[in-house]
């Protein structure tokens, strides 16, 4: 059983180094800055944006080309001189709120925020609607008519000896 949990434990270890390893590629050595203090916004910055391409990950986790060009499209305006401000309103300028992982609530993004939760309403709605349906349409075994002696008898040499009659009982 040790063993057993010792290859567990290293195999989330491996799982977890990955997933490190694989967000740490996604920005290139030549993309980072030399001044700490820069680079340490720019990697605050990137991780609000959103890759236009894989669209459910940040620029700074993001392999894309365009997610590179846009994390050195943000290192560019921070050598500038632009604040953080300055920055994520000139690539939503660009680029509109989609750019931004969590976008704002406003009369741009409503359908964004309120598309989920009505799609779960609808969903469940019509879930609500269609199981009491198929209650009341599937037949109860009160609404199957007993077998005739004949059929019973036909019943019972099609299912041999071992045949158990209508009420349960097995039959001799």
């Amino acid at each position: 059983m040790g063993q057993s949990k010792r290859m567990v434990r290293g195999g989330l270890a491996a799982l977890a180094g990955l997933a490190f390893a694989a967000q740490a590629l996604a920005v290139e050595p030549d993309e980072i800055l030399a001044d700490a203090r820069l680079e340490s916004r720019a990697r605050a910055l990137s991780v609000d944006l959103r890759c236009l391409v894989c669209q459910n990950q940040s620029i700074d986790d993001s392999n894309a080309p365009l997610a590179r060009d846009l994390r050195l499209l943000v290192r560019e305006r921070l050598k500038a001189g632009d604040t953080d401000a300055d920055v994520m309103t000139f690539v939503v300028a660009r680029y509109g709120d989609f750019v931004l992982l969590r976008p704002p609530l406003n009369w741009k993004t409503w359908i964004l925020w309120i598309s989920a939760p009505l799609l779960l309403l609808l969903v469940g709605g019509l879930m609500w609607r269609a199981v009491p349906r198929a209650g009341r349409s599937a037949a109860s075994s009160s609404d199957v008519p007993a077998l005739s002696e004949a059929e019973e008898k036909k019943l019972q040499q099609i299912l041999g000896a071992d045949a158990v009659d209508v009420s349960g009982r097995r039959r001799s």
